[in-house]
């Protein structure tokens, strides 16, 4: 594939990925290089299941190394409503000011949970929980940054990739070259849609840095998050092994069928539709996850 296939974008940004070992979910701060304004991408709200408990530490942390390093934060973004982990995108932008973005297909989300829930009328499905929405194409800029939003459905319906400079951080769609790529059975998601959105990523140029969301170890080997185009297309199994949308496919639904759901998946959604935002105390002051039963089952996946 041509490095001309898709003009390059200015800068190359400074990144650093923290891995969550809990939820193997990897959070990114990335910064310009010249003026040292920044962005934290897929920040972690810490949630025990166990007991309940939440905690900011995994957020806290990304506040404390932007101060480490000078940056000055100008943006919380978030890539889709996360199935394994506590957004904590609404706790930051409470903290600092800094306002909060994700893909403007979230109302789409936003409306299916709300059924699976069975929320008020009062919740809103508008997107009004992150302060801007981003469209497919759409461009902003990081100090000198050029930033790019693209819509990559397939593991969500909701689901972007931001490009920045001659790096892409790039979500749940492909994982580590020796993970593969992401699962596509959620409620909303879509194999051939994945498919597409990792063409669109493949079609970028091959130096392009790739940055996923998730990393779980395999076969116990240190965290990664970082690869290339060249490197996925050359060395990615589900790439190499299925390079047609019908095998892909095909490879996609039948592993999916065997995958548990994320043990999290219907906590975390109540509190992601929401921006990262625990639900609302109750009259004595506690605040309450609610679990629907049996939501999960085929019958339901169906929107």
């Amino acid at each position: 594939m041509s490095d001309q296939t898709i003009p390059s974008l200015r800068g190359r940004p400074i990144v650093t990925g923290f891995h969550d070992e809990t939820t193997g979910s990897i959070q990114y701060v990335f910064a310009d290089p010249e003026t040292k304004r920044c962005a934290i991408i897929d920040p972690v709200l810490d949630f025990d299941p166990k007991s309940g408990a939440t905690a900011t530490r995994s957020a806290d942390a990304l506040l404390a190394h932007i101060k480490r390093e000078g940056y000055e934060l100008e943006w919380i973004l978030d890539t889709h409503p996360h199935a394994d982990h506590f957004s904590a995108a609404g706790y930051l932008h409470d903290k600092t000011g800094i306002p909060t973005a994700i893909g403007e297909k979230v109302v789409k989300v936003q409306r299916l949970w709300k059924g699976l829930y069975n929320l008020p009328e009062t919740f809103r499905t508008d997107g009004s929980q992150w302060d801007r929405l981003f469209a497919d194409g759409e461009r902003f800029r990081i100090g000198n940054l050029d930033v790019e939003v693209m819509f990559t459905p397939g593991h969500t319906l909701a689901s972007i990739a931001y490009r920045v400079g001659d790096a892409a951080f790039i979500h749940d769609t492909l994982f580590m070259p020796d993970s593969g790529s992401a699962r596509a059975d959620f409620p909303g998601g879509d194999a051939h849609a994945l498919w597409r959105s990792i063409q669109r990523i493949m079609a970028l140029p091959d130096g392009t840095r790739l940055f996923t969301g998730h990393d779980y170890r395999p076969d116990g080997r240190e965290a990664a998050w970082e690869s290339t185009v060249a490197r996925q297309r050359a060395e990615n199994p589900h790439l190499v092994e299925t390079p047609s949308e019908e095998a892909f496919v095909r490879m996609r639904e039948a592993r999916d069928r065997e995958l548990p759901m994320p043990k999290l998946i219907l906590h975390s959604l109540q509190v992601n539709i929401r921006g990262g935002r625990l639900p609302e105390p109750e009259a004595n002051g506690r605040r309450y996850l609610k679990i629907p039963l049996d939501a999960l089952d085929g019958a339901a996946w169906g929107a």
